[in-house]
């Protein structure tokens, strides 16, 4: 969650809304200074840095880098909040004068900046056996975010070394990967670092919280999709068979095989190769089933996240997994999402 405030608010019922910014001490990582904005937006995908923000400001004179965080507050009849969006590093803006009006666009990255542009010693690795989540907290202490590791994680399997080129970031990725696990990040710019969602954290339908607008997109692109998958760790593969008729995907409903393979498969002391193909066959077909919608922000929702949509009259019920957002600051927080099938 991005550090919600002041009242309980109810986010399944409507509310009015405003954003600003404030500058960000990265010492305390504590608010400093308010900024005004007139408009902006952030977007939020599984790209390496997860996030980032453009944002628009009336007489903004600073020409450094510096830490920012994107506030909105939120009223609802006599309840308030006070919502963190995003927390991140402004750029040197654009400048646009008019007069004596002078406007700024300011392209800020996600805290995972300074990761990103840090590259790794030659010769660096991560050892068989080494705890995974620590080590990818350890490769991130290079930005001032606060890191929180939420549990024990799994240990890996083998070592992994950095290649030519290799970052901080990139190598982080590489090891959250080989365990199964994410990076969330809240909008007080915190970095979680924990296993992968299991469960909604919303539900969205259309009687008790019917938050999304009508109108929903919804894509199948199946036709790639494979129904055997083929894991290759040195020299043992395992292979996993989707042959069940009720599947629209299987061998037996399409009446063919489609391969997909993946080659020097890392595992974690917690999964068998088996059961990795068999975990990222079904992960290939639920990206086929995608929606693409509007609505009202959710401050416990993030890119990551499942979430549950009940909608039987556009036969749209199951549990999805959201794959990216963008959130208008000038209409409130309105957030356009995409999400795919987790499960039916």
């Amino acid at each position: 969650m991005g550090a919600v405030k002041e009242g309980v608010m109810d986010w399944s019922k409507g509310y009015s809304a405003s954003c600003y910014v404030k500058t960000v001490d990265p010492d305390s990582w504590r608010d400093v200074d308010k900024l005004d904005i007139y408009s902006g937006s952030i977007k939020r995908s599984e790209g390496d840095l997860a996030e980032a923000a453009s944002l628009d400001f009336t007489n903004y004179d600073q020409v450094a880098e510096r830490w920012i965080r994107v506030w909105m507050d939120v009223r609802q009849g006599g309840d308030s909040g006070h919502v963190a969006l995003f927390t991140g590093l402004a750029t040197s803006p654009s400048r646009d004068i008019s007069g004596r009006m002078s406007t700024s666009s300011v392209d800020c990255y996600s805290v995972l900046k300074p990761a990103q542009d840090v590259l790794l010693p030659r010769g660096w690795y991560a050892p068989a056996g080494a705890e995974g989540a620590a080590l990818v907290a350890m490769l991130l202490g290079v930005t001032p975010a606060p890191k929180v590791v939420e549990e024990a994680s799994p240990a890996l399997t083998a070592p992994y070394i950095a290649e030519e080129g290799e970052s901080n970031l990139t190598m982080a990725r590489k090891l959250l990967e080989a365990i199964n696990w994410r990076i969330r990040i809240t909008g007080d710019g915190r970095i979680h670092i924990e296993p992968k969602a299991s469960q909604a954290a919303v539900t969205f339908d259309n009687i008790e919280y019917d938050a999304i607008e009508p109108e929903l997109t919804i894509g199948y692109d199946w036709y790639a999709c494979p129904n055997v998958f083929r894991a290759v760790q040195g020299d043992t593969s395992a292979v996993a068979v989707d042959d069940d008729p009720d599947s629209i995907f299987s061998t037996v409903s399409r009446g063919r095989e489609i391969w997909m393979e993946e080659s020097d498969v890392n595992l974690t002391d917690a999964e068998s190769l088996q059961a990795y193909a068999i975990r990222r066959l079904k992960e290939e077909q639920n990206v086929v089933y995608s929606a693409n919608y509007d609505r009202r922000y959710h401050p416990d929702v993030n890119v990551g996240d499942l979430i549950r949509l009940q909608y039987p009259e556009q036969n749209i019920v199951g549990l999805f997994r959201v794959t990216s957002q963008s959130i208008d600051l000038e209409s409130g927080g309105r957030t356009s999402e995409e999400a795919e099938r987790y499960e039916a």
